[in-house]
C-alpha cells in the first residue's frame, strides 16, 4: 500500500487495484480566507500550494473518503475534481444529503461502528470529536473509517479529532497496521484546541499496534505544531521510529 501525502489531510492510498482519495483540498495557494486573525497569523488557506507531481495519481482515482465537510478537508476545487469525473463517494450518513445537493456522486454512507462492504473488502465509520470542551460542538459531526482491503494493510484514519474513547476502541479492537492521526493542533481565534494536542498525538502513537502517519501540518494557517517540532517530541519519547511525517509531496511505502 502506498500513501501518497499531498498536504493537509489530502492523500491518496493506493493498492494493488484500488486508488482513494481522501478529503481532496486541492485549491491553489490562498484560495480560502484566513481560519484565525488573532490567534496565530492571517494568512489566506492553503498556505502552501499544491505540490508538484500529484497529478498523475490524481488521473487514476477509482474512489473518495471524505471524513467531514470543512474546506480544509473538501474545497470548491475538490468537489471539481470530483464532479467532473463523477467519481464515486463514501461519506458519513449525516453528510449525505450536503453531499449531494453540492453534485457529489454519494454511493455509500455509513453509520457510526456499522462494517459495510468496500471495494472487496470492508470498511467502518469511527466516531470522532472535532475538539477539546465546547468547541466540538459547532465544529460539527466528523467520521473516521477503518479499512480492510484484500492483500493490503488494515487502515484506520482517525480524522479531524481528539483523543476519545472511540479512538481507542478502535486502535485496540480494529489493530490497524496503519493508522493516520491529524497532528497540527489546529486552534480557532476561541476555545481549546480542534485536533489532539502533541501529548495526545504521543498517546495515539504508543497506543497504535503498527505503524503511524502523521498529517494535517504546516498546509493551513490555524495549525501551529510543526513536523520538526513533532519529530524532536516523539524522538524524545523513544517512539519516533514508528511515525511517518511526510512531507507534502511524499509518498510512503507499507507492507503487512
Amino acid at each position: 500500500m502506498k500513501i501518497h501525502h499531498f498536504r493537509n489531510a489530502t492523500m491518496v492510498v493506493e493498492t494493488s487495484t484500488q486508488v482513494i482519495l481522501v478529503d481532496p483540498m486541492l485549491g491553489p495557494k490562498g484560495s480560502m480566507p484566513t481560519f484565525t486573525l488573532f490567534r496565530y497569523k492571517a494568512r489566506k488557506n492553503p498556505i502552501v500550494p499544491m505540490p508538484a507531481g500529484c497529478e498523475p495519481i490524481l488521473e487514476k482515482v477509482t474512489h473518495c473518503v471524505i471524513t467531514h465537510q470543512h474546506p480544509d478537508h473538501i474545497d470548491k476545487a475538490g468537489e471539481q475534481f470530483l464532479k467532473e469525473r463523477n467519481i464515486p463517494v463514501t461519506c458519513s450518513a449525516k453528510d449525505e444529503k450536503h453531499f449531494r445537493k453540492r453534485g457529489l456522486n454519494v454511493v455509500q454512507t455509513l453509520e457510526y461502528w456499522k462494517e459495510e462492504t468496500f471495494l472487496g473488502g470492508t470498511i467502518m465509520g469511527i466516531p470522532a470529536r472535532h475538539g477539546y470542551g465546547f468547541i466540538a460542538g459547532p465544529m460539527g459531526n466528523v467520521m473516521g473509517f477503518c479499512i480492510a482491503l484484500p492483500d493490503t494493510p488494515s487502515l484506520y484514519i482517525s480524522a479531524d479529532t481528539v483523543y476519545t474513547e472511540d479512538v481507542d476502541k478502535a486502535l485496540k479492537t480494529f489493530k490497524p497496521e496503519v493508522a493516520v492521526v491529524a497532528a497540527g493542533t489546529a486552534r480557532l481565534d476561541f476555545g481549546k484546541p480542534l485536533l489532539m494536542t502533541v501529548d495526545d498525538v504521543v498517546r495515539f502513537v504508543k497506543q497504535a499496534p503498527g505503524k503511524v502517519l502523521a498529517n494535517h501540518l504546516e498546509a493551513v494557517n490555524h495549525c501551529p505544531t510543526t513536523r520538526k517540532g513533532l519529530r524532536e517530541r516523539l524522538t524524545s519519547e523513544g517512539i519516533s521510529e514508528k511515525v511517518s511525517i511526510p512531507e507534502d509531496g511524499e509518498v510512503v511505502e507499507f507492507s503487512h
